[in-house]
């Protein structure tokens, strides 16, 4: 088709895309339903056509950052790394909050939100891949990684934790993972992530025996999901069992589209429990077809890094990768009840309004770097013709 000759770089990641944004407008008219009985007078129509219209603008957003040069993001992350900082705390200090968490940023006069730790977390790999790109061979020890790196990690993340532990959790973890792909001694990762396991140890026993006294509210949700978690109380984890009961009562091969039941008693069956809705309607098969896709953009992503003949677009590839599918992986955990509760969403699955578009925004320059190499394997074509 003539459309698809406009869609530069790896068109695996373009298939990818355009499969899970066709599954996410089937799944999230069929999980709507209750919302729209609660807030639309069963207009679901009215949230077919916002989300569509997300999915269609974030495929936008892809579409114009993969035109993009990649080399430009090292500059934006650059200066990003000293504005996202102050974005994190206004939105601490005076963010729009639900329920205890304080999270969201309103743009003035538009009416819309956007989560400030979306924006943080690209900045913030792509920064780690460029100090690892400038300091290549040079970070062989606790305090050089320490200044370079793990100071502005830990300030971020800290920065994230008190709204969103699992977030700040989720994007440490990436940018471990990062530096290790990066060629930092894993003698330095090793002391790292000893140094974590000590710190976590001493904060989850301090919300764990008294949240009420931990610096942030969050604490006492905190303390709340491990425990019920732990203990496996039928009421205080009625999410978790309600998703259990869909994807047990979805089989093999699903109930088939719209005939979801369970979705009636699940409060978040659009956004972090979508998964479930799924297998319920889709059956196992598409559950293992959907990790299966996600599985396909990690290895694109460790493809691109391969065929990178800079590292840094290379390293900001595979950091942006593995960081959506980590937390794709994180989502299906908690729908299958292998972790508590998390809130974190599919990403270009779970209905949402601006989190699609970063997830958009991460994978056009994710193929923004795809871009590059494909231009450079046809020039090494010719020449060698």
């Amino acid at each position: 088709m003539k459309q698809f000759a406009y869609l530069k770089g790896d068109r695996v990641i373009w298939a990818v895309v355009f499969l899970l944004s066709l599954l996410s407008i089937l799944v999230v008219y069929s999980s709507i339903v209750t919302l729209a009985h609660k807030y639309k007078q069963g207009n679901t129509e009215a949230y077919l056509i916002k989300h569509a219209f997300t999915i269609v603008g974030g495929i936008f957003i892809m579409y114009i950052t993969h035109k993009v040069r990649y080399t430009l993001f090292s500059r934006v992350a650059q200066l990003g790394i000293f504005l996202v900082i102050p974005l994190l705390i206004f939105t601490l200090l005076k963010g729009v909050s639900a329920g205890d968490a304080s999270r969201w940023v309103e743009i003035p006069g538009l009416g819309l939100t956007f989560q400030s730790s979306d924006v943080a977390k690209i900045i913030l790999i792509i920064y780690v891949a460029r100090i690892l790109t400038i300091h290549q061979g040079q970070l062989n020890d606790l305090k050089s990684v320490f200044r370079y790196l793990l100071l502005p990690i830990g300030i971020i993340c800290l920065l994230i934790f008190p709204a969103n532990f699992s977030t700040a959790a989720l994007l440490f973890v990436n940018c471990l993972f990062l530096m290790f792909i990066g060629g930092i001694n894993f003698k330095v990762i090793g002391k790292i992530i000893g140094i974590c396991l000590l710190i976590g140890t001493i904060t989850f026993g301090w919300i764990l025996i008294s949240p009420e006294t931990f610096p942030t509210k969050r604490a006492i949700t905190w303390n709340n999901r491990i425990e019920n978690f732990s203990k496996g109380d039928a009421e205080s984890n009625y999410q978790s069992d309600q998703a259990k009961i869909a994807i047990a009562t979805g089989g093999i091969l699903g109930k088939g589209p719209g005939n979801s039941t369970q979705r009636a008693f699940l409060p978040q069956a659009s956004s972090d429990f979508i998964y479930a809705i799924i297998i319920e309607e889709y059956g196992v098969v598409a559950g293992f077809l959907l990790i299966f896709l996600y599985m396909i953009l990690l290895f694109r992503g460790i493809r691109i890094l391969r065929d990178s003949e800079k590292p840094f677009g290379g390293l900001m590839a595979i950091g942006l990768s593995f960081s959506l599918v980590f937390q794709a992986l994180i989502n299906m955990a908690v729908a299958v009840n292998l972790f508590p509760v998390t809130g974190q969403p599919l990403p270009l699955v779970s209905m949402g309004g601006t989190s699609i578009w970063f997830t958009c925004l991460a994978l056009g320059i994710i193929l923004s770097v795809s871009k590059i190499n494909e231009e450079k394997n046809t020039k090494e074509k010719i020449v060698t013709e």
